[in-house]
Parts: C-alpha cells; structure tokens; sequence
C-alpha cells in the first residue's frame, strides 16, 4: 500500500558563456564540466535503468541557456576537443601511475570516467545531448521542465511585460528544443511573488515549485503543510520544497556529501601535479587551475595537504548504504505524515543537477542506486513526476502562496545586498527601455527588426540571476561584473541606435554572432 509519494527535481542550469573570440576560455569550462560529470553520468544512468527494465521517475529542469549551449556548434565543437585532451591526460596518469598501490585504481577510473563520456558524445548522442534528453522523455520516465528565459530573478522585476518576456521567450525555447509545450516551470532561484501565477497560466504552465515557506505562509494556512500542492486563484498548482530531504543531500556538513569516503573536490591535479608535466593541459596563460582530476577523498576536518588518497571501491561502497538510508528515511517520513494526514503525502526533493556528479562526485550513482532500491526493495513510497501526481490528485487546496525564494534566509537576500544592488537601477530602466522600443516599434521589419530582438537578447542576458548570484558568493565576481556591464551597455548602445535611426549593421553583426541565444526570439514579447 502506497505511504507516500517522492518526486525528484534535478535543476539543470547555467548561464549563457559563448567566447568565440577566444579559442579557449576559463568560463566555458563550467560547461565542460557539468556535461562530463553531471548531464552524461545521468543520462547514462537513466538509459541503464531503462534497459534492465527498472520502472523509474525523474524531473528535471534544463534551462534555456543551458539548452542553447548544449544546442550550439561552436561549444559542441569546442566540448570534443576538451574530452580528447582530457582521455589524453588520463591515458598519461593511467601510465604513470600503473602500479602505485595509493593512486592506480583512481587513475584507472578517470581513464574509464572520460573516455565513457567520450563515448557518450561522440557515438551516442553524435554530439547532441538534448535529443537524448528529449528521447527520455518521450519514453515517459523523465518529465523535463522550462525556465524562465534567462533565468531571471523574477520578483525584482518592476514591469509585468518583463516578467512575461521571460516566461514566455522560456516557453517558446523548450518548444524549439524539446518538440511540445512545457507542463511546469522552475522559477528561477524559486523567485515567486503573487501574481506571477498569472504570467505563467498565460503561457500554458500547469504548476511550478517555491520553497518551504512559500507554501507554510502563504494564505490561507496550507492543511497539509509543505507535503501537498495548492492551486493559485487561477489554477496553476504550486509544489513546495522538502527540507528534511533536501537537507540530507544537500548539506556537505549534514549530508551525505560531506562522508569522510568520498572524493574531495577541492585538491586538484591541476596544482599538484609538476607544472611542465600539467603545462599542456592548461589554458594559454599557463595559470594553475582545476583540471577535473581528484586523487584525494574529503578524509576529515583537515587541511588540504593532509587529505587520504581516494579508493573508488570504498566510495561506491558508502553510495550503496547511503542510498539505502535516503529511502529508508523516505518511507519513515511518508508514514509518519501520511498518520497525521490522513492521506499519502507528497514529498518533493529538489535539487541543483550539478550536485550529482560535479559537487559530489559519486552522486549520479547514488540517483543510480537510489531508483534501483526503490522500485525492487519496497512499495511504501512511489516515485511520480509532478504532471502524474496532478492528475491523480485534481482536488488540491486553492491558497495564494507568499513571497519567496530560495537561498540564504529565503527572501532575496542572495540577489540584492549590498554587493549587486547596483544593477538593479539598470535593469530597471532597461525594463522601460525595452517595453517602449517594442510598444513603438510593433511592426518592425527587416534592419530595425533585427536591432530590437538583439536588444532583446541582451537585456535578457544582462537580467541574468547568475551575476548577481556571483557578485554574491564572491566566485569569479569581475567575471560577472563584465557580463553584467557588458550587456547593459550593449543593450543600451542599441536602444539609442534604434530610437535615433542611426543602426551600425556591421556592429550588430557582430553581436548577433556573439551573443546568439534564442534564434527564434521575437521582440514583441515585450508589447503591453
């Protein structure tokens, strides 16, 4: 008899970086290795699982920007040659670490980790990793998401049109790439405000996701807590965030990444390694950086130098046992709630994608172990996409939810403090801007038409939640300060280009090869 239900939500994001300018760039490598660590591992995963016909049901969200570099020639271009220099390197350590008792099964595991993913590219997906995704979906186990264009930070937004255009260019992009209309959406950095609902009924969404609290506060007080969706005044279905789940994945302090067996993330070969040996497999300016291989295991609270080699062998052993926690947790939870229900709950595990593989190594085997366990070892608890559970359940309570997000103390703080509120006074008059030159500019052809989608491109990209996120965190802060000034500033150049007829063809040119996303964007997304 079913306990309770489980649905899990992989959020699959990163901000559009397309340099092609520079034959190699830092940035670009983010990309790089999500692909290698994350996105490949799990579609691995997910085919496995459907050949040895185990039932299994994953969500996941794949951002726009995401899929237009995924979707892009240059970057997929540019991702093969990574792989080859990468199986190059391994077959090197592989060699020179042959018979070393410490590091020769780990060197051997990178050997077999990215040729596998050179395999995966090459030969099974021919280089297009979204048809993949997409063929998954078509076969009914994995329920993929939109998002909001650009990923934009919804509720700092002044103008309703803005809000639209986001959600509405997000929209049309998934048709392109995935060949039907989204089911949901993943705000961004779950960003609600009242009355995004509507924007999002009107661009055909049957429900999204908020955190916690967005549900716990919202009104009229929830009857069943985070563990049931409600239905906005218009309809659409609001999903709420697990803590107890999530926590126990997330957390590198409380959860199971944080085990003393897996792989540390943070001592790379890249600086341990004899620098003319490594010399070759860095970047033209020769700096040290993050190669991709760990030889060491988190071991402790020490300090780098002090870390233990890695034993592939003892992680995947720790994997096992901690997938069968996580379940085990699960059913406890789904019973206990399901006795103060009085129905079976609802518990929605949502997570970044790049957790499972990138952050936490070994994490794709655990989704990997984790499904097996759960479709062959018990019936409490059933694995759903959100759209199942829906129309199962059409009778939810209707509540408005309340403003929030996720992220540090849950109301905006990451996104606005003292460290990127400058931004906003921009973005809020290049709201302005944008919704005057499409309301002036309606019927648009030919040069001028062009002019205003590439000024749509650039405040969409200039809107991005990821640098204000950056300038937060303090990781790759000038990074995002030249993306951030770079767009607006472009964005602005075109404003006044367009409203003084005066557009230089050859610089917008330039742009729309530069900054390529959305071929099928149309301005007027921005109309009143």
């Amino acid at each position: 008899m079913t306990k309770g239900y489980l649905i899990l939500v992989l959020h699959a994001h990163m901000p559009f970086i397309r340099h092609p300018e520079h034959p190699l760039f830092l940035e670009e490598d983010w990309l790089f290795e999500g692909l290698t660590e994350t996105y490949l591992p799990l579609l691995d995963v997910c085919n496995r699982l459907l050949k040895e016909g185990i039932e299994f049901r994953l969500t996941c969200v794949m951002s726009p920007p995401l899929c237009e570099m995924l979707a892009d020639d240059l970057i997929r271009r540019r991702y093969g040659d990574y792989l080859s220099r990468m199986v190059e390197l391994c077959h090197k350590e592989a060699g020179r670490l042959r018979d070393d008792a410490a590091f020769g099964d780990c060197a051997r595991m990178y050997l077999q980790h990215f040729s596998r993913a050179q395999q995966m590219f090459e030969l099974e997906c021919r280089r297009d990793v979204l048809k993949s995704f997409k063929r998954l979906q078509d076969q009914g186990c994995l329920e993929i998401l939109s998002c909001a264009a650009t990923h934009g930070f919804l509720p700092l937004m002044m103008r309703r049109e803005a809000i639209r255009a986001q959600i509405s260019i997000g929209a049309a992009n998934y048709v392109k790439h995935f060949g039907r209309s989204p089911a949901g959406m993943w705000l961004p950095e779950c960003g609600y405000a009242p009355g995004v609902e509507e924007e999002l009924r009107a661009a055909g969404m049957k429900y999204f996701f908020v955190d916690t609290h967005g549900i716990l506060f919202g009104d009229p007080r929830p009857k069943y807590a985070a563990h049931g969706p409600v239905a906005c005044p218009n309809g659409v279905a609001a999903f709420a965030r697990d803590i107890d789940s999530s926590r126990q994945v997330w957390s590198a302090k409380e959860g199971y990444p944080g085990d003393p067996a897996y792989r540390e993330f943070y001592r790379d070969l890249g600086y341990d390694a004899d620098y003319d040996y490594i010399r070759p497999y860095l970047h033209a300016d020769g700096v040290r950086r993050n190669i991709g291989l760990k030889y060491f295991r988190i071991t402790g609270n020490c300090a780098l130098h002090e870390k233990q080699p890695y034993k592939p062998g003892d992680a995947l052993s720790r994997v096992a046992e901690h997938a069968g926690n996580f379940m085990f947790n699960r059913q406890r939870q789904a019973e206990h709630l399901a006795g103060i229900y009085g129905r079976p709950p609802v518990i929605v595990s949502p997570y970044d994608a790049e957790l499972f593989g990138h952050w936490w190594f070994e994490g794709p085997e655990f989704l990997n172990q984790l499904m097996r366990k759960i479709e062959s070892q018990q019936d409490d608890i059933v694995l759903v996409t959100p759209s199942e559970y829906l129309a199962a359940h059409k009778r939810v309570q209707r509540q408005r939810p309340s403003m929030s997000t996720w992220g540090n103390k849950g109301y905006s703080e990451v996104w606005l403090n003292g460290g990127n509120d400058w931004i906003y006074r921009h973005l809020h008059a290049g709201e302005e801007r944008i919704v005057e030159l499409a309301n002036c500019h309606r019927d648009a052809q030919g040069l001028v038409q062009r002019a205003l989608n590439q000024a749509a491109r650039e405040f969409l990209l200039a809107q991005s939640s990821d640098w204000a996120f950056i300038m937060s965190t303090g990781t790759a802060v000038p990074y995002a300060h030249n993306r951030f000034r770079n767009h607006i500033a472009r964005f602005n150049d075109l404003y006044r280009q367009i409203q003084d007829n005066s557009i230089d063809e050859a610089r917008l040119a330039d742009l729309e090869g530069r900054d390529n996303i959305f071929a099928e964007i149309d301005f007027r997304a921005y109309c009143s």
